[in-house]
């Protein structure tokens, strides 16, 4: 399943590029045919504001599913191997229930917008609406999978926990740096001249 997963996630980012890149170009067209031509895109602002909601939640998925949203294991890595893994059940659970929610709110608005017009573009506010509703469904399916592959016993013990604390990486750098030599005192250092 990982392949197609990888895959999903490649796609996504790709979109999330070409979004990005559209929103740059009508932002800074906008700018130059302001201020050089004294006119507009009338729809730049508009659909620019349309292209950031869509990129952040197609970026949320992608976050989801490298476990890149904040959290704090201050808690949980105390915790034996069946602590963790009963512990990271239920944040999906939980997760998941949370996705529900957000559909469910998603879904009406979609419905609720579907005839109203955007002042500028005239198209349907359904489609801006629709962000929330793609970001669920995508989300659910990771969501299952990763709950899936917790309660199979797939995922091994250093995916219990899917945060590291910000401490934990300074200690870790801390560690590294004690290791490292001082300038001119390691194995390939040259003798100092004067």
């Amino acid at each position: 399943m990982s392949g197609p997963v990888q895959w999903f996630s490649r796609t996504i980012e790709a979109l999330i590029a070409l979004l990005l890149a559209v929103m740059v170009v009508l932002v800074f067209g906008n700018v130059v045919m302001r201020y050089a031509f004294n006119s507009g895109i009338t729809v730049s602002e508009e659909l620019s504001r349309w292209l950031f909601v869509w990129m952040t939640f197609l970026g949320a998925i992608v976050a989801l599913k490298d476990n890149g949203h904040l959290g704090t294991d201050m808690l949980v890595s105390r915790f034996g191997r069946t602590g963790k893994r009963v512990c990271l059940a239920l944040a999906q659970a939980a997760m998941l229930y949370v996705t529900y929610l957000l559909y469910a709110g998603s879904l009406a608005q979609v419905r609720i917008n579907w005839d109203v017009e955007a002042p500028v573009s005239t198209l349907s506010m359904a489609w801006f609406y629709s962000a929330g509703l793609v970001f669920a469904v995508c989300s659910a399916l990771i969501l299952v999978w990763q709950l899936w592959r917790t309660l199979s016993g797939a995922v091994g013990d250093d995916d219990l926990v899917l945060v590291q604390e910000s401490e934990d990486l300074a200690q870790v750098q801390e560690l590294h740096m004690d290791q490292t030599p001082p300038l001119g005192q390691g194995p390939h250092s040259m003798p100092f001249r004067k």
